[in-house]
């Protein structure tokens, strides 16, 4: 029994004067940035429109379906009921003393989030995951059932769906979740004083906005264990930094190699580490090398334009990677965002006669815009304007939001996961390249993103042959240029078959399409070494469809990255002396340059 004329140790009262400490200083913390939150709060009620992505339409459709069908609404109504009678009627069969109670449902094997042997031993957990798990099956099949939806409707309701399922988890909620609730108890509630700690240092990251580390962000630093491939800035303007990397090879190709990232990202995902560095590694083939660095974009950048980043981006690069080499012409790759402007600038190029592109390269590019993913859930008129709101006078799109949108995407791994790791069991972060480099954010520049939003992702005005660029019309059939199309299989930023769709829109004769394994970064820097993944291939583009292309396709085990060095080869010209960075246009700074290492959550 317990003495009530116990009397605390010094231990007790050292750990108790630690843990007054220690709320105190979180208490002051806390006050500012809730004071910071209270501030973003007000001025998105005055800015953002209550529901951003209009969904309200399509939820009024689907609920019209379901009214105008009552037969359909009594199908679904019944099989809620009835899987959950069923799961009732198993838990209390398995009360009662019942062995070996088949499950009604059970997660997926790459389902994470009932990992732990309680969600299957213990009766409760067991009935609220299988509850769960109905639910969230029953609310999917009622909209994949629903009629009159238009395709755009549909991928956004779906997006909101499972957002809602994913939101609504059991093991999001700290007393819903066994492997929290055992951590509260052996940690005495350790455990949520270090989440409230990482919590509030995550809202003084964002600044009074929670962006959830990912990471370790202490663990990483740009140029120093991340993009440390030797090279040199040699030449840079207002929206970019063009870096010259360093020959590893007694000889070179004659043509250099220009790269045109994504300004959505930042461009090391190209250049992680030593082993995963596609950079690293084509330079070790004897190619000259070049890339562009674009900036983290702030109010500076508010008047710059499609075009004008087409201007000061590729076409001053192209020129600068020429007049640095001597060559003749310059081989291009464009990467996502970066291939859609990869293929405005040699539209562009085509109707101006400029013959200075010797190929092209498009790694999970899109040019048609019809099926676009699952990004297109964000966009149409209504969403379209709560951006420009959002951009406002400061005319850029803050990093949190692009943030926020693609972390959605994969809400359970990019949000939920890390709220639980961080805020629920207090844990730290394990130190992942990839995540780093996932939230390294950046901005968008606004009138550039809500261009690409609009005349891309709505009006699919590219394919369509209606975009116009200094009085310039773009016709994709005008580029006649030999291409290389890279998609990954398991893409739903860009899916394969919108890049195959759009690649078919090019007027080349020689086109080369690669559908590689994995998804939109995994599935491109895969280097040769590990062996991971297969790729496919086939003998030209004539198939209507990726479903016909992949029809009598050639599967190779392992990274695609030594056939399109070949293919690269044969418009890359003899070889040449190797060339030192900046020995014509000179040298600014050493790569990765300075404008990569801006941070958002530094500024």
């Amino acid at each position: 029994m317990r003495n009530d004329d116990h009397k605390p140790t010094a231990a007790e009262l050292a750990e108790a004067k630690e843990l007054a400490e220690r709320l105190q200083k979180l208490v002051g913390r806390s006050q500012k940035v809730w004071a910071q939150s209270l501030e973003r709060s007000l001025h998105d009620i005055t800015t953002l429109k209550p529901d951003p992505l209009n969904t309200a339409p399509a939820m009024a459709k689907l609920a019209y379906d379901y009214i105008d069908h009552p037969q359909k609404f009594i199908e679904a109504s019944m099989a809620f009921w009835a899987g959950h009678a069923d799961l009732w009627s198993r838990t209390w069969a398995r009360a009662f003393g019942e062995e070996k109670v088949q499950p009604v449902v059970e997660p997926s094997r790459s389902d994470k989030r009932f990992k732990d042997e309680i969600w299957e031993q213990n009766p409760f957990f067991d009935h609220l995951k299988q509850s769960y798990l109905l639910t969230a099956n029953w609310l999917k099949d009622s909209l994949e059932k629903a009629e009159g939806l238009s395709p755009q409707e549909r991928k956004k309701l779906d997006l909101v769906v499972r957002n809602f399922i994913e939101a609504h988890a059991p093991s999001n909620y700290p007393g819903l979740n066994p492997e929290v609730l055992k951590a509260t108890v052996d940690q005495k509630g350790e455990n949520l004083l270090r989440g409230l700690e990482h919590m509030i240092r995550d809202m003084e990251r964002g600044k009074g906005v929670l962006m959830i580390r990912q990471t370790d962000m202490d663990a990483f630093e740009v140029g120093k264990n991340m993009a440390t491939t030797p090279g040199k800035v040699v030449f840079q303007n207002d929206v970019m930094q063009l870096i010259q990397y360093s020959p590893s090879t007694e000889t070179v190709r004659k043509r250099p190699l220009l790269f045109i990232p994504p300004w959505i990202n930042k461009f090391y995902i190209l250049d992680l580490n030593e082993k995963k560095s596609m950079i690293r590694w084509l330079v070790g083939q004897g190619y000259t090398v070049f890339v562009i660095s674009w900036i983290n974009p702030d109010e500076r950048q508010k008047d710059e334009t499609w075009g004008s980043y087409m201007a000061k981006g590729p076409l001053t690069a192209i020129t600068k990677a020429l007049e640095e080499t001597g060559a003749d012409k310059v081989n291009i790759v464009g990467y996502c965002i970066g291939g859609t402007m990869l293929g405005t600038t040699l539209a562009y190029m085509a109707q101006n006669d400029d013959n200075r592109v010797a190929s092209a390269t498009f790694f999970t590019a899109q040019l048609d815009f019809t099926d676009a993913g699952e990004l297109q859930a964000f966009v149409d008129d209504e969403v379209i304007d709560t951006i420009e709101g959002a951009v406002g006078e400061c005319g850029y799109l803050a990093a949190e939001n692009m943030a926020g949108a693609f972390n959605s995407l994969r809400s359970t791994d990019l949000i939920w996961s890390f709220v639980i790791n961080n805020y629920f069991l207090g844990k730290e972060n394990f130190p992942f390249d990839l995540l780093y480099w996932n939230s390294d954010s950046t901005a968008m520049p606004g009138r550039v993103h809500v261009f690409y939003l609009d005349q891309f992702y709505n009006r699919n005005a590219l394919a369509k042959g209606a975009i116009e660029i200094d009085g310039v019309k773009l016709d994709l059939a005008k580029v006649k240029v030999p291409s290389y199309h890279v998609a990954t299989i398991e893409d739903h930023i860009a899916p394969a078959a919108s890049a195959y769709r759009g690649a078919r829109l090019l007027g080349g004769r020689s086109q080369t399409y690669v559908l590689t394994g994995s998804g939109h970064i995994a599935g491109v820097v895969n280097p040769p070494e590990p062996q991971k993944y297969q790729f496919w291939t086939k003998a030209g583009m004539k198939a209507d469809s990726l479903e016909e292309w992949r029809e009598g396709t050639t599967e190779t085990p392992g990274s695609w990255w030594p056939h399109w060095d070949a293919w690269l080869k044969k418009h890359s010209g003899p070889n040449v002396p190797p060339r030192q960075p900046g020995a014509k246009l000179g040298v600014i700074e050493d790569a990765p340059g300075s404008y990569v290492k801006i941070r958002a959550d530094q500024r």
